[in-house]
């Protein structure tokens, strides 16, 4: 399997023990997204307290729709990712629509080093989420591509969620030249495992800086059709009470689309993360 893991015999309704986070934590860099399953009736707290065991929280990322909400009041750190909408608002983000490959707010100075995503309304059918290794990814690369990529700074956009929601307060552009949004190298340096991978955020928008508009597009394109091949990616078919950890510096990640007359509840957290080097 190109990446994932399930861990098993966790409590996570009481505090763990330091052998216990170290395992987890060694399991992370191992394996880059951790499954654990069976956690039906985990609190908000709860979620938010397994979480900083990896680090400060983040707060939820900026919304699409004017009118609805990313967060419970009570927990900024918490992102509701649902379809579900209550008196005419929309209770969380991307609704039921596909979201494509991304890695999660590429678009900050210091992106999130990882996310955990707690299911607790799934729909009958759709709405899994993928997940692709972008170490072997950046080791696969054919050679001239390597050697280019690991000269290249890439702007990524800020504009539009995952799904391709425009948030509110950003602009619709249609040249990538004109591309709002933080600037990294197309090749980091993990660093915890100190392994390079490829760090690419979400097509849409992206420019290399500096390049022609056709050379960047081409060069771009290459790039994220050699990092979505099949053989680097893995598969969540979500249960209810499942958990996913992954790291969101060396992974990408997409989700299907499902029916949208069905329900999909999920609560997200983001480990707050480093500069991109």
């Amino acid at each position: 399997m190109a990446l994932g893991a399930d861990v098993r015999g966790v409590d996570l309704t009481r505090p763990l023990g330091a052998r216990e986070v170290d395992v987890i934590r060694k399991a992370w860099a191992d394996h880059l997204v951790l499954r654990f399953r069976g956690h039906r009736g985990l609190s908000l707290e709860q979620l938010a307290a397994f979480s900083r065991y990896f680090g400060e929280l983040d707060r939820a990322p900026i919304k699409s729709d004017p009118t609805g909400k990313l967060s419970p009041d009570e927990h900024p750190e918490i992102t509701v990712i649902s379809n579900v909408v209550v008196d005419g608002k929309a209770i969380g983000g991307l609704g039921s629509y596909e979201a494509v490959w991304h890695a999660d707010m590429t678009y900050n100075p210091r992106p999130p080093k990882g996310s955990a995503l707690y299911a607790v309304e799934i729909p009958p059918a759709g709405g899994n989420t993928y997940f692709a290794n972008m170490y072997r990814a950046y080791e696969t690369l054919p050679g001239e591509l390597k050697r280019r990529a690991e000269t290249l700074k890439c702007v990524h956009d800020a504009s539009r969620n995952s799904a391709g929601e425009l948030r509110v307060g950003f602009e619709d552009i249609t040249d990538p030249r004109r591309t709002v949004g933080a600037v990294h190298p197309v090749v980091r340096t993990h660093p915890v495992t100190g392994k390079k991978c490829l760090f690419l955020g979400r097509r849409r928008n992206a420019y290399l800086v500096g390049l022609p508009l056709e050379e960047s597009e081409a060069l771009l394109d290459a790039l994220w059709t050699h990092a979505t091949k099949p053989e680097f990616v893995w598969g969540q078919e979500w249960q209810l009470g499942d958990i996913i950890l992954w790291d969101n510096r060396c992974t990408m990640h997409r989700r299907d689309s499902f029916d949208p007359a069905t329900r999909r509840l999920l609560y997200r957290t983001q480990i707050a993360g480093e500069e991109v080097n």
